[in-house]
């Protein structure tokens, strides 16, 4: 057995049509379908909800809940807030840039562009409150990653023993450290 790929990933929203538009005008996802029920079909429990499915390309779909009877959605108050993150991939460092500026003009503050080394990425969020990373490939990005594939599991053997961050990889990050 081996899974094929993500179906979907479905997060909760505060108002379904504010979520489809604000995806449609500010990352250019299509709006692909609406689902709503007054009974959640897997446990039959009575709670109307309104579930939409955005494409985020290369058929990755991108879902949410607006949930109107339920209280309003929190986060994790133990976790940061750019931990739990959606990233999506661009084509190169021109869109992306060119992302940053549509997204301030039309009002959204926006971190980076941040070198991860294999990529380079935008931060920001959604009127939900999800936090959106855009990231495209660095030029240098197959040499990058097969120095990472190599070193992986001497990290995670590393980390797990000491909870410290290894050192196997600090190249990574060295470009956005030294400036």
């Amino acid at each position: 057995m081996k899974i094929d790929r993500i179906h979907h990933v479905a997060y909760r929203c505060k108002d379904a049509k504010e979520t489809v538009l604000w995806y449609q005008q500010m990352l250019k996802m299509d709006f692909v379908l609406a689902i709503a029920e007054d009974l959640v079909p897997s446990t039959k429990e009575p709670d109307p909800y309104m579930h939409i499915f955005l494409d985020a390309g290369n058929g990755n779909v991108l879902a949410f809940f607006e949930l109107p009877t339920k209280p309003e959605m929190g986060r994790d108050p133990n976790t940061p807030a750019w931990v739990q993150h959606i990233a999506f991939k661009v084509k190169d460092r021109a869109e992306l840039l060119d992302y940053k500026a549509h997204l301030e003009a039309n009002g959204v503050n926006v971190l980076g562009p941040t070198d991860h080394g294999a990529f380079h990425s935008i931060y920001f969020f959604d009127p939900n409150g999800h936090r959106l990373e855009l990231a495209c490939p660095d030029p240098n990005e197959a040499e990058m990653l097969k120095k990472l594939d190599e070193v992986k599991w001497d990290m995670l053997e590393e980390w797990s023993k000491t909870k410290r961050a290894p050192k196997h990889a600090d190249f990574l990050h060295k470009r956005e450290f030294e400036q």
